[in-house]
């Protein structure tokens, strides 16, 4: 099996657990916007964010490291184990470190109640995450994808027992969260042996220090990234309330369609990137597969915002119906998100991590600045042009600086011209003159002109691997 056929492989079974389990979630969007207020959504997604801040500083960045250095070791068994405990022993110590630190939000009266269960939060999901990556590192895809399908389930059924029946209101929706990182951590545990790859006596300090090296710089990467995309519901809930940063905040669901794609597809990337290319052709690797990732994620994010009224109505509570005006321009934000994580692949594969921390941070600093600028005077509205923004700002910085390690073609023009008229749709949308709908159906057949050559190409080539596949 050739690489782009492993890579085609690898990323139709991530994507086929993780859609599948994601599409449940989308499906329940009017469940949980019947029973949670906005200004309840609003709450819960604070909590959310303020955990989702506080995981790489507690992991101290090492399951990105777990899954780098296992993956490097493929073809030593006790070479990966070592990677494995190493990186457990400093998970536990960060974990208990995070245990004392949390004991801050005490002094904010908004998180009255809730520190504990934000620890929890923050200590279940790293473990999850460092089971699945070494897991992944060992090839073990399917079972991935697997625990994918089941996160989401029990996340699902969770929510269900706390917000329907017991009535838990945000609690209940957040706890459903920990309790499901907590169970699926236990089934990878036990159903997959891990148990038997980690040792006390097989914790390594050199190895330690490397592992470190590599990973602290992604502690500020993720939380820079982090900053971007959850630093403007602060604001907008200090500037406009709880109520309208629960419409900002499940509009935000919506495009993260685009995320999932792209999320599906790198984590079959970097791993395809470190095993099936070597330094002599990884310029061509990059530069083909970047061909296509582009038009795909063009060409649905179109589509997405062309339909954003219909997804809108379809997937949220008429009480919500309002925050359709947000998917447009957070569209067009997480297309760049996309792009920069592709570029972000050439920083992984190259062990650049501290050009991915600098780059991670100068998005933070555009995003933050411009939302004490936009917000106050236009609300979430503003929260999500500053997005746009900080998000462009840093696919600009690191189109320029990855050529420094590996050149490819990335497309500029059809780039440039995708976001003319990707933005200009937007704005459209957002405007919703008369007939929308036919102008909507003008930019999508455009947008199909500019990327349809290169999507059909894919799709063929797909085929003709299929068929390739099923003969032999």
């Amino acid at each position: 099996m050739g690489r782009y056929r492993r890579l085609l492989s690898n990323t139709a079974i991530l994507g086929a657990g993780t859609f599948a389990s994601k599409l449940l979630v989308f499906l329940l969007m009017p469940l949980y916007t019947s029973i949670l207020s906005a200004a309840e959504f609003g709450e819960a997604d604070i909590i959310s964010q303020t955990a989702n801040l506080l995981i790489p500083l507690a992991a101290l960045g090492i399951c990105d490291g777990i899954f780098r250095f296992a993956l490097e070791s493929a073809k030593n068994e006790k070479g990966k184990d070592v990677v494995f405990s190493t990186g457990i022993t400093v998970l536990s110590v960060g974990s208990i470190c995070l245990i004392l630190l949390v004991q801050l939000l005490r002094l904010i009266s908004f998180f009255d109640g809730y520190v504990m269960l934000i620890a929890a939060y923050v200590i279940c999901a790293n473990f999850h995450s460092a089971a699945a990556n070494y897991l992944r590192a060992k090839g073990k895809n399917k079972l991935f994808a697997l625990q994918g399908i089941l996160n989401t389930s029990l996340t699902i059924v969770y929510n269900m027992i706390f917000l329907v029946v017991f009535h838990m209101g945000v609690l209940g929706y957040v706890l459903s969260v920990v309790i499901a990182d907590l169970t699926v951590t236990l089934f990878l545990v036990l159903g997959a042996r891990l148990w038997r790859c980690y040792s006390p006596k097989a914790f390594d300090r050199q190895k330690a220090a490397e592992m470190l090296r590599f990973s602290i710089p992604f502690i500020p990467t993720t939380m820079m990234w982090l900053i971007t995309s959850a630093s403007d519901r602060y604001i907008v809930s200090a500037y406009a309330g709880t109520a309208e940063n629960g419409l900002y905040a499940v509009a935000y669901k919506i495009p993260t369609l685009i995320t999932l794609v792209c999320t599906v597809f790198i984590e079959a990337w970097q791993f395809s990137t470190v095993r099936d290319s070597g330094k002599e052709d990884r310029s061509e690797f990059f530069g083909n597969v970047y061909k296509y990732f582009v038009g795909i994620i063009f060409m649905g994010s179109s589509l997405l915002v062309a339909t954003s009224k219909i997804f809108t109505r379809l997937l949220l509570d008429e009480s919500y119906y309002s925050s359709w005006q947000y998917v447009p321009p957070l569209t067009v934000a997480l297309v760049f998100s996309s792009l920069v994580a592709f570029l972000g692949s050439v920083y992984f594969v190259e062990k650049k991590s501290v050009m991915s921390m600098l780059t991670a941070m100068a998005g933070a600093l555009v995003n933050v600045v411009l939302n004490f600028v936009l917000i106050p005077d236009h609300g979430a509205m503003g929260a999500a042009m500053a997005t746009v923004i900080s998000y462009m700002a840093v696919y600009a910085i690191r189109a320029y600086d990855t050529r420094e390690y590996l050149k490819f073609d990335m497309n500029t023009l059809k780039v440039i011209v995708n976001t003319i008229l990707l933005s200009a749709q937007a704005l459209l949308m957002i405007r919703s003159p008369n007939r929308w709908y036919l102008y909507q159906a003008a930019f999508l057949l455009l947008m199909f002109i500019i990327n349809g050559k290169n999507i059909v190409s894919l799709l063929v080539s797909i085929i003709k691997n299929f068929k390739k596949s099923k003969k032999n």
